[in-house]
């Protein structure tokens, strides 16, 4: 599996396209709000010939979500996340001009992803990891044999993500954290939302919010 990340936005957020030899792949979380930002994503995948199947919100903030509809619209393709996390995304018009996206187009889901579900496209199976405390319905996205994983807003190099927003939750972000993400190996390599990128065993030890010297 590869992987080819954008920096979208003003959030300054990671969009992710993940695809194999078949040239099918996915995209995760795209922010792309600006024509340069959809060009950008539009050329990468025609110049490397990939046929996108699948269209994966790790979370539905506003910063993860600007360019579902663009994408559903250009690609044709089905709109996955989990259901707990439809509030979120259909609150986003009441306030989405309020951040400068006046021209924000809404999306609707096509399939709500169970904890735990596999995702398929080309050669490749994705386990969903279930990690809410960012947002009430946060997945992971995991793939083993490459040992890497799309963690969205849950966990950064040397952070974690915020938990005052709406449906955020503190404790269970550090819970989940611990429960779902400190159980895989520690060289997993871990693609957050925003920022680069780390390794599972380095946040386990020197994370100061839930890694070992961590204060609770």
């Amino acid at each position: 599996m590869q992987i080819k990340s954008f920096t979208f936005n003003p959030f300054m957020e990671n969009t992710y396209v993940l695809y194999d030899e078949t040239k099918e792949a996915v995209i995760i979380d795209p922010g792309c709000h600006e024509k340069s930002e959809k060009a950008a994503l539009m050329e990468f995948i025609k110049e490397n010939r990939l046929v996108p199947v699948k269209l994966l919100n790790t979370h539905c903030h506003i910063d993860h979500v600007l360019g579902n509809a663009f994408v559903k619209t250009t690609y044709d393709i089905p709109l996955w996340f989990h259901r707990d996390e439809l509030p979120i995304l259909e609150s986003i018009p009441a306030y989405a001009s309020n951040y400068g996206f006046a021209n924000y187009q809404p999306s609707q889901p096509d399939h709500f992803i169970s904890e735990g579900e596999v995702i398929k496209f080309g050669k490749v199976a994705l386990k969903t990891l279930f990690v809410p405390g960012h947002s009430p319905g946060h997945l992971v996205f995991y793939h083993e044999p490459s040992k890497v994983c799309i963690a969205g807003d849950t966990l950064f190099d040397g952070s974690i993500g915020r938990t005052d927003l709406p449906g955020g939750d503190h404790d269970t972000l550090l819970r989940y954290i611990k429960k779902n993400l400190f159980e895989l190996p520690d060289e997993v390599e871990v693609y957050p939302g925003h920022g680069p990128s780390t390794q599972i065993g380095k946040e386990k030890d020197s994370n100061p919010f839930v890694g070992k010297l961590a204060r609770f």
